[in-house]
């Protein structure tokens, strides 16, 4: 195959993967806590794919390569609720949740209690406080979230003194890259990726983080990949006509 065909076919490709990351940020601009992907892309000189009827520039095809894939941390901006249960960390920390593959970690803050009184995620997934699962008792009222994840109740209808539930563990990770998406808004720990505890980043109460998807970029952004591999596409069919009248001038031998 000619090396026109093989390096609009590489970024053809690259440009299908960056599709579906840029649809994956769209889909989910309206998540809650989602934090959004990126693509990196890079030259690849391929140094084997050479022909040596030319010199120079001409001895070496480089093709597109889609690098990695990242994830962009930023903070999203923060929504007030009012609701008791919703929290939104100022920091880098996520919020430990326990799930049937283990420990998982999400910056979902829209919190909610389960028939058994467990602090669970929309996903329905028990939030992880410093001691386990936090539980509350069906009698608790005026529910409050200070700044470093305790939480306190009111028990009963003539109690005044405050009882604690527990409080959230907020983890961190010194390469928060390595974390891995498992879907559900869930990060899993990948290899090596250990979590620690975070005692900088603070909690508020009655607020949830928004996706951090700029959805005007991704947009313009899903625009400018579909023009260019339409545009590729172009390309690659005005190269196979070419070939193919080539071949049917050098086919047509005079009798």
């Amino acid at each position: 195959m000619e090396n026109t065909l093989l390096i609009g076919l590489s970024r053809q490709m690259a440009l299908q993967r960056q599709l579906d990351v840029v649809a994956n940020n769209v889909a989910n601009v309206n998540t809650t806590g989602f934090k959004a992907d990126k693509s990196l892309f890079e030259e690849y000189l391929m140094p084997v794919a050479r022909d040596d009827n030319f010199t120079g520039r001409d001895r070496r095809v480089s093709f597109v390569q889609d690098r990695a894939t990242y994830h962009d941390f930023a903070q999203g901006s923060v929504q007030h609720t009012g609701n008791p249960l919703d929290v939104a960390i100022d920091g880098g920390a996520f919020l430990a949740v326990q799930t049937p593959g283990g420990e998982r970690y999400t910056r979902d803050g829209g919190l909610q209690i389960n028939a058994q009184g467990q602090l669970v995620t929309s996903g329905g997934h028990p939030v992880l406080g410093t001691n386990g699962p936090i539980v509350f008792q069906q009698t608790d009222r005026d529910i409050t979230i200070t700044a470093d994840g305790t939480i306190t109740v009111l028990e009963g209808s003539n109690t005044r003194t405050d009882s604690i539930r527990g409080r959230l563990r907020l983890a961190s990770f010194a390469n928060p890259q390595g974390l891995v998406k498992e879907g559900g808004n869930l990060f899993a720990a990948g290899p090596g990726t250990v979590a620690q505890a975070d005692t900088r980043a603070q909690v508020r109460q009655g607020f949830i983080e928004k996706s951090n998807v700029n959805a005007v970029a991704e947009m313009s952004r899903m625009i400018a990949v579909t023009r260019a591999y339409s545009q590729i596409a172009t390309m690659v069919q005005q190269q196979s006509d070419l070939r193919k009248t080539a071949i049917d001038k050098l086919a047509d031998v005079p009798a």
